[in-house]
């Protein structure tokens, strides 16, 4: 009855998917092939198939241009895509695409089967009823991950009507009397980092690997629906659900799932991921009672703790943390005055020992840390505007605080809060002291904080006596007689002394370290280390001890 076109320049592949195919139970009569999307174009005008499986890396014409040709074309016919995890960068056409289903390289026989069969139930459906209520239907059946995903929000927000939304109660499982479902909340503590570094900054192809994975490490009994928080990027809400069992076994095999995903995206991306983790119940239209639980427990993960924010919050985690009473707004006439005199290394002080308070409380959960940036943006923000200092091109301003992408900074633990706290002051300071610049005295300190904070920089004096309207020989005078060395010396010092620090980390490399440090190549930074200290980057590394 059907004809299905495999598309794959590896022989193999089609080879494996003629094998594993149930062709005979799912009514396929006829099976062609093609090596590159050209070939295929032809094919389907000559063959007319009813259902294309398409590999996305092809030689010719790769998936991508397929899917954009094929969409315009033969704007009916079904597709389903075959990649691989390293791939999602390049399957931003299928996501967009009517695509049918996604399969991930290697195929398996059930993941093969179950696409091909959702493909055949489409026909069937078109072929047997052509009104425009099922064709309607049909169009929501492609999109039924988006139908579900809006349910189940519903459900979590407790706006959820059963008796409006009957017709849907099957779509999540509602229709079931032996079900249990519970609810786990996710969260990419290096969201930005990974988006942009792997993603090409697109949140989307992000969130559909993660998605992805948590529906490929899902057990037998055990079926994962994920989608992103709509309110927070980073965040991924995860819905298991099986059919009967007990409860303490489905939160058992989910805990160990959600750790498996976790480890996966671990090893494939680099994410760094956190999670909390509700508990089952016997009525899909209770999971927001799950949900809530879950992100209250992934908000409870103590960032003082080494590791935590990579593991599970839990629904062991303990009763929720009182938090702590340490506020930000009785600081910030010590920031103000700091600023105001120029002198933003005093500010990193005040903040520097708030930061020590927070150390020592002994606890410091994820939910602070969000509420404590949040609230340092907002009155920094504030203060900037008081003194007259313009924040529009300032992340989160007049956003919120929400980023483009995750919402917020990334930070996996207390040391990254504090260096995202101390970013955040380093940019408002900045723009502070830009803006006052121009009507207070010029102070040496100004050129010793700029080499301390942009020391990988082609620094030039030049820089600094057109910028204050000093001679050369004046300004070298100053700030030798301020810290006993010449400016070059001291650019110097700051470079070999970061090169130090930098050096103890083994997992960067010499080419690596020079290029962070702005010398033009590693055989310069050698020659310059090998001057200053007397023993070249490598000796260095290689002796014991510290140096």
């Amino acid at each position: 009855m059907y004809t299905v076109l495999i598309i794959d320049d590896e022989e193999h592949v089609r080879e494996a998917i003629r094998i594993l195919g149930d062709w005979e139970g799912l009514g396929v009569l006829q099976i062609v092939e093609a090596a590159d999307g050209r070939s295929a174009l032809d094919m389907i005008a000559a063959r007319k198939p009813d259902v294309v499986m398409v590999d996305m890396k092809m030689p010719e014409m790769n998936g991508v241009e397929f899917l954009r040709q094929a969409e315009r074309d033969h704007p009916d016919l079904l597709t389903i895509v075959i990649s691989g995890y390293d791939d999602f960068e390049f399957t931003r056409q299928a996501i967009r695409s009517k695509v049918a289903d996604y399969l991930l390289k290697p195929v398996n026989r059930a993941d093969l089967n179950q696409a091909l069969r959702k493909a055949v139930q489409v026909l069937e459906a078109r072929r047997e009823r052509q009104s425009e209520l099922i064709n309607r239907n049909i169009t929501l059946n492609m999109s039924l991950p988006k139908l579900k995903e809006k349910l189940y929000l519903s459900i979590f927000e407790r706006s959820f009507n059963r008796q409006s939304n009957e017709a849907f109660l099957p779509l999540i499982g509602a229709d079931k009397t032996n079900g249990r479902q519970m609810a786990a909340v996710l969260r990419v503590m290096n969201f930005d980092d990974i988006c942009a570094r792997r993603f090409n900054q697109e949140n989307a192809l992000l969130q559909f690997a993660v998605a992805n994975v948590l529906s490929d490490v899902g057990g037998k009994r055990l079926q994962a629906f994920s989608f992103a928080d709509p309110k927070l990027a980073r965040e991924i809400i995860v819905v298991y659900s099986a059919d009967g069992g007990y409860a303490d076994e489905l939160a058992f095999t989910a805990g160990i799932l959600v750790k498996q995903a976790v480890a996966t995206l671990a090893d494939l991306f680099g994410m760094q991921v956190a999670f909390g983790l509700g508990t089952p119940c016997p009525d899909v239209l209770e999971l927001a009672g799950s949900y809530e639980e879950a992100k209250s427990a992934l908000k409870r993960i103590n960032l003082l703790k080494p590791g935590t924010a990579a593991e599970a919050g839990g629904i062991s985690a303990g009763r929720e943390s009182r938090g702590t009473t340490l506020g930000l707004a009785g600081r910030m006439g010590q920031f103000r005055s700091a600023l105001e005199a120029g002198n933003l290394l005093q500010a990193r002080s005040v903040l520097a020992d708030y930061l020590g308070q927070l150390r020592q409380s002994g606890s410091f959960s994820l939910a602070e840390a969000d509420v404590r940036l949040r609230e340092f943006q907002v009155l920094l923000g504030d203060l900037a505007a008081e003194l007259g200092a313009g924040t529009e091109l300032l992340p989160g301003a007049g956003t919120g605080g929400q980023t483009e992408r995750g919402g917020g900074p990334d930070f996996a633990d207390f040391a990254q809060f504090e260096a995202a706290m101390a970013a955040m002051l380093q940019q408002y300071g900045e723009r502070i002291l830009e803006s006052a610049a121009g009507s207070r005295p010029f102070q040496i300190t100004d050129v010793r904080d700029y080499i301390d904070r942009y020391y990988f920089e082609d620094i030039k004096i030049s820089m600094f006596t057109e910028k204050y309207y000093l001679s050369r020989e004046y300004l070298m005078k100053l700030f030798k007689q301020q810290y006993g060395v010449g400016i070059h010396e001291y650019m110097q010092k700051v470079r070999m002394d970061k090169a130090k620090e930098l050096l103890g980390d083994p997992g960067l490399k010499i080419q690596e370290i020079a290029d962070m440090l702005g010398y033009k190549d590693k055989n310069y930074f050698s020659k310059a280390f090998r001057n200053y200290y007397g023993l070249s980057p490598s000796d260095y590394r290689a002796a014991p001890g510290d140096g």
